[in-house]
């Protein structure tokens, strides 16, 4: 992680799950002193927890937007089933 890193926070689904993917494949490597790696790994944590809430906000957007014969209703999302 950078000194200049973004609060997740702050960082827009893409550019999380971007460097969260990259710390995965960092850690995967094995060839991070142990310091770095634990350092490393709260970072992607608190990346995974802003990707999952932002999916979350998602998904209760979705679950509002669905469309029946009299028009918009609000229904839950049926995705992935």
């Amino acid at each position: 992680m950078s000194p200049n890193a973004l609060d997740p926070a702050q960082m827009s689904f893409e550019e999380a799950l971007a460097e969260l993917e990259k710390i995965v494949a960092q850690l995967e490597r094995g060839d991070v002193p142990l310091a770095d790696s634990i350092r490393i790994y709260k970072r992607g944590a608190a990346l995974r927890a802003r990707c999952e809430g932002q999916l979350k906000d998602a998904q209760l957007e979705v679950d509002q937007i669905v469309m029946g014969p009299d028009g918009p209703r609000t229904e839950p999302a049926r995705l992935g089933k």
